[in-house]
């Protein structure tokens, strides 16, 4: 038997150990409901929730993206000091970012190559790099 979108959404903020509310379960069912990895921003989020005719607000996708990304279920991509994106696939993995289009997606991360890191500062300890490749047209 299939599981429905809502289903997965649910399942999903069990792992996070976040209650089940109803614009959770709605959002969760936006982004991981096809079982499929997403990359969105909380303006495009919010237009996908009212073509589903699930009533949010923008704020309450913003309070819910960061609510996501506490529990764990996903994490923010920082393209510029403007805008931020929020990836549902939680290993480390660079992006490429299309500069015309605004567009994020997935870089194949076997081919990227970090032969050093400089030194920390003391008192410091490493909590992850990001890698975003930005794109332009040839």
């Amino acid at each position: 038997m299939a599981r429905t979108a809502i289903e997965r959404g649910t399942e999903w903020l069990a792992r996070g150990g976040l209650r089940p509310t109803r614009q959770r379960v709605a959002l969760a069912a936006l982004l991981v409901g096809d079982g499929n990895d997403r990359h969105v921003t909380a303006e495009g989020l919010f237009a996908l929730a009212t073509r589903a005719n699930d009533r949010v607000s923008l704020a309450t996708v913003y309070n819910t993206l960061r609510a996501f990304c506490e529990a764990g279920l996903m994490q923010e991509v920082v393209v510029d000091g403007a805008r931020s994106y929020f990836d549902t696939r939680m290993d480390d993995h660079p992006h490429f970012f299309w500069e015309d289009t605004a567009d994020l997606f997935d870089a194949p991360a076997e081919q990227l190559q970090i032969a050093r890191l400089p030194d920390l500062p003391p008192g410091a300890e490493l909590s992850r790099v990001d890698v975003v490749i930005r794109l332009r047209r040839a």
